[in-house]
Order: structure tokens, then C-alpha cells, then sequence
């Protein structure tokens, strides 16, 4: 077995993607190519083949191999990409034949998010990743360092190599798991502050490359790197957008999905995509010039659903009208209720429609309401003292609680989304009664 260096900017590769009749939801083969791309690899060349099934030792057949090991022997290859994902066994013996660094598509994902993190808490998440990935993937050049079968003079050490990697692996991924918590609880905090303020988050997701940073920018005249390519943005960000003199609603950009992005990339980035379950309102961006919008659409719902954030209001913002050479709109459901905006962030056309959209939806006045709850409720009780919606509670003789409250729109449906508390039991209240007990 070989070990290999892991790949850098500026390598020549060698793409291979494989075309499967009966696997239709398959990795588009113009998204790897901008993968690959995004990875600032120097000079690559395709190679694309078809099989009924994958192989089960490399993942391709025997004669595809000898022209894949053919064409990096002549070409000089530095590394060899697939766009699928390879178990750690087919790397294996794909390296062995080819006698150069192999990835799929996940390890290609990884490293280009290794590129992008910039800030701590990114560094964290890609490190934590690439390290439960590497995790499976231990076996590769430690063969000749494993214990030795029994016997006088043949018995190996009391721990080998491979054992000893695996043991500070996980004394790793452990202490990074533990300043994510640490992260996660910073960002709970900073998210009860917003509460007790009033101030609604909205959250910025898209498939990669829709456009969110660029419209983040001009909304926020912040300042994060955009640019046309796969995961240009990967650290969150967060800031403050004036709606009215009485209305700032917090605007988060976060990173861009993909079709099949790596599970121990969702599982590390918990702490970011919190702030996207425990939004206001999802702003979903989308690249409305891309003729396969509705499969990223259904991508990024998909991924919403894995972290929890798929009952999270959502507004639709096809971007990139410049390129299809429409107006700016605003598209209505049945109930007259805004469903999708058209705009052009590059161009800043359609912007007075989201704000204006923005605006009719969190610049509502708060309303009064009784709630009454029973002694078992004391965490909805806790959360709505936490959110400073209690003008006055009274304890009934029962343990019962009988809770007035002060509540924005944003605030009244993430107390039934979160706590799934049905409208019958609040009763909405006049101003006047503001005195009745």
C-alpha cells in the first residue's frame, strides 16, 4: 500500500465519472467539473465510462482501470478524481494500481473547504470533518507497521502504528467536538440576546454558487468574499439590516449546499446551521438562470429537512434575472401572500421588493395575549421569560399558569413551531385590557 500526499492547488488530475442506467439521481458531470474547478487544480482531463454496476475492488471494471493507469503513466498525473463516492477499500486498490493519489468526490469536497475556511470555528468544523472521514481510511500505508501473527521473535508490539494513529484520531476529533459544543453554546447566547430584543433572524441558503453573498453584500454593504465559484463562501456571517425605525431583522449568510454533500460535513457544521433551524424565515436562493434549478431547489430542501430547519418559514428569491433578461416581481400564493421574489443582486434590481417584502412581514405590531399552562410546561414558560414576551403570570391553586403576553408575528410562530402550541389556545387581547388580571 502507498501513502500520498494530499492534493494542492496547481496539480494535474484526472476526472472520472461513470455513468450508471440504473442510478438516475447520479452527480452532474458539469457540477464536478466546477468542483474541480473550485479546487484549483492546474490541468485536467475526463475520462467518462458506463457500467451496469460498480465493482466491487475499484469500483470500475478491469479495462477501464488499465486506461485510466495508461493515461496517468503518459499524462504525468498528479491525482485522479472521482465523482462518486469510494469506499475505503476501493481507494485503496485504486491507489495501489495506479500508484497515485486517489479522491472521491467527498474527499474532493473536503478539500475545498479546507481552502475556504478562513475563521476559527471554520477551521474547526473542516478539520473535524476531514478527520471522521480520514477516520475509515486509516488502513492506508500502515500495513507493514500491524502486529505480527503469534510466535517466538514474530510478535509485534504491545500497540502498532495503526492502532496508535486511530487512538489520537479520536482524542482529536473528541477535544473538537468539545470546542464546537463550546461554539454552539456562544452562538445559543448570542440567539436568546436577539430573542429578548426582538430581532427576527433570517437566514440566507442556496445551492452553492445561487448568489447569497453577493446579495448578503449589497443588502448589508458588508464585505464577504464572493466570487463564481463552488463554495466561495463557507464561514457564517451575520449583520444587521434596517428594515424601518423600529424593525432590524439579523440577516446570516451561510455556506452553499450541494447534491450529496458529505454527511460528516452537515454533522460538523451542527453549530452554523443551527442558526438556520432557529430562524425567522429562510431566504431559499435561487439561480434562476440554471435550467436545473428545481433539483437544486429539492437538493437544499432536502438538506433543511436533515438539520431540522424544513419547517422554518420559507421565501423564494430567484436571483440572476440580468441573465434572463426579466423584471423584478413579486409572485403570490392563493392567499395573496408573497411565495417568490425575481431580482438580480449583480445589477441591485428588485431590492425595494424584498425589503418592501421584509418590512410587511416583521414590521407588525405586537399583540397581547392569555396563555394558560399547565405545571408540566414549565420550558415554554421558560423560554417566552427568556424572550421577555411576560407582561404578568398568575399561579392558579392546580399549578396552573395564566401568562399574559406581548408577542410579534416572528415571535407567535416560532412559539407554535417550536412548542407546537395550536392558535385555540391563545387568546388575543385588546390593548384596553391591559389591566385585567
Amino acid at each position: 500500500m502507498f501513502e500520498f500526499e494530499r492534493p494542492r492547488g496547481g496539480e494535474r488530475a484526472l476526472l472520472v465519472h461513470i455513468n450508471f442506467p440504473h442510478q438516475p439521481d447520479q452527480d452532474d458531470l458539469n457540477e464536478f467539473v466546477e468542483l474541480v474547478r473550485s479546487a484549483d487544480v492546474l490541468d485536467a482531463e475526463l475520462i467518462v465510462g458506463s457500467r451496469q454496476q460498480p465493482s466491487a475492488k475499484t469500483f470500475i471494471g478491469k479495462g477501464k482501470l488499465e486506461e485510466i493507469a495508461a493515461r496517468v503513466k503518459a499524462q504525468e498525473i498528479d491525482v485522479v478524481l472521482f465523482n462518486h463516492p469510494l469506499s475505503p477499500s476501493q481507494e485503496r486498490n485504486l491507489e495501489s494500481t495506479l500508484q497515485c493519489r486517489v479522491l472521491d468526490r467527498t474527499g474532493l469536497i473536503l478539500d475545498i473547504f479546507a481552502q475556504r475556511a478562513q475563521s476559527f470555528e471554520g477551521k474547526l468544523q473542516v478539520e473535524l470533518a476531514q478527520l471522521k472521514h480520514l477516520s475509515s481510511r486509516l488502513v492506508r500505508g500502515w500495513t507493514h507497521l500491524e502486529r505480527q501473527k503469534g510466535g517466538i521473535g514474530l510478535r509485534g508490539p504491545g500497540e502498532t502504528q495503526l492502532e496508535t494513529d486511530r487512538r489520537l484520531l479520536g482524542k482529536r476529533i473528541k477535544y473538537l467536538n468539545n470546542r464546537l459544543d463550546k461554539v454552539a453554546r456562544q452562538r445559543a447566547q448570542s440567539r436568546q440576546a436577539r430573542t429578548k430584543a426582538d430581532i427576527p433572524t433570517v437566514s440566507l441558503v442556496g445551492y452553492t454558487n445561487a448568489g447569497k453573498s453577493t446579495l448578503f453584500n449589497a443588502l448589508t454593504d458588508a464585505s464577504v468574499y464572493a466570487a463564481d465559484q463552488l463554495f466561495a463562501t463557507l464561514d457564517p456571517t451575520l449583520r444587521k439590516l434596517q428594515l424601518s425605525e423600529q424593525q432590524d431583522i439579523i440577516l446570516a449568510d451561510t455556506v452553499g449546499f450541494i447534491r450529496h454533500l458529505p454527511h460528516d460535513l452537515v454533522a460538523a457544521f451542527r453549530a452554523t446551521l443551527l442558526e438556520t433551524r432557529e430562524a425567522d424565515l429562510i431566504l431559499h436562493i435561487v439561480d434562476s438562470s440554471d435550467d436545473s434549478r428545481q433539483e437544486k431547489i429539492e437538493a437544499v430542501d432536502r438538506i433543511l429537512h436533515e438539520v431540522g430547519a424544513g419547517e422554518v418559514p420559507q421565501l423564494l428569491v430567484y436571483n440572476k434575472i440580468d441573465v434572463l433578461g426579466v423584471s423584478p416581481r413579486v409572485d403570490l400564493d392563493e392567499q395573496e401572500r408573497p411565495w417568490r421574489i425575481w431580482l438580480s443582486a449583480q445589477e441591485g434590481r428588485g431590492f425595494e421588493e424584498l425589503v418592501e417584502t421584509l418590512r410587511q412581514r416583521f414590521c407588525q405590531q405586537s399583540a397581547r395575549y392569555r396563555l394558560q399552562l399547565t405545571a408540566s410546561e414549565g420550558q415554554i414558560r421558560a423560554y417566552l421569560f427568556e424572550s421577555g414576551a411576560i407582561d404578568s403570570e398568575n399561579y392558579e391553586n392546580n399549578g396552573d399558569i395564566r401568562l399574559k403576553l406581548r408577542l410579534t408575528p416572528a415571535l407567535l410562530k416560532r412559539l407554535q413551531r417550536k412548542f407546537g402550541i395550536s392558535p385555540d389556545r391563545l387568546e388575543e387581547l385588546a390593548d384596553t385590557l391591559a389591566g385585567a388580571a
